[in-house]
């Protein structure tokens, strides 16, 4: 964004104050059109039959012939929902949920596994104080 600067100069031919633009540019933003207002536009354009009717229409709601062109193709291809806007961006992976799920899945089963070790080892410790004889590890299966 380009920021404008006004030259105020004074009357003797001195430089004067260079005072900041206060116009404020307006963001331009896309345009989205509902399925309504694309079939309106499509019924209207093909009622046109005159030179330079579409032209005017087109002129009159803003479009470009782009528009019509590719409203007309979603609308051949029997696309109901063509004619609604596409959402814009990436696709949804369709393994990010199943991948997600999974992470939270690992992440309580070691949290499940820490706390086993850890009942394990004071099982230990409270057998050694007792003086209970150790379990050897292949008896445990």
């Amino acid at each position: 964004m380009s920021h404008h600067q006004i030259d105020i100069s004074r009357g003797n031919g001195q430089a004067g104050l260079t005072v900041p633009n206060p116009e404020v540019v307006v963001k331009a933003q896309r345009r989205q059109f509902s399925a309504e207002y694309k079939r309106r536009i499509l019924q209207e354009a093909d009622t046109c039959t005159h030179r330079g009717e579409i032209g005017a229409l087109l002129r009159r709601e803003g479009l470009y012939s782009s528009h019509l062109n590719t409203w007309r193709r979603q609308r051949a291809r029997g696309e109901q929902q063509g004619l609604t806007p596409a959402k814009r961006g990436r696709k949804a992976d369709p393994q990010a949920a199943e991948n997600a799920r999974l992470l939270r899945e690992t992440e309580c089963l070691r949290a499940q596994l820490a706390r086993a070790e850890l009942i394990i080892e004071v099982q230990k410790k409270v057998s050694q104080l007792l003086g209970l004889p150790e379990i050897p590890n292949d008896e445990l299966t």
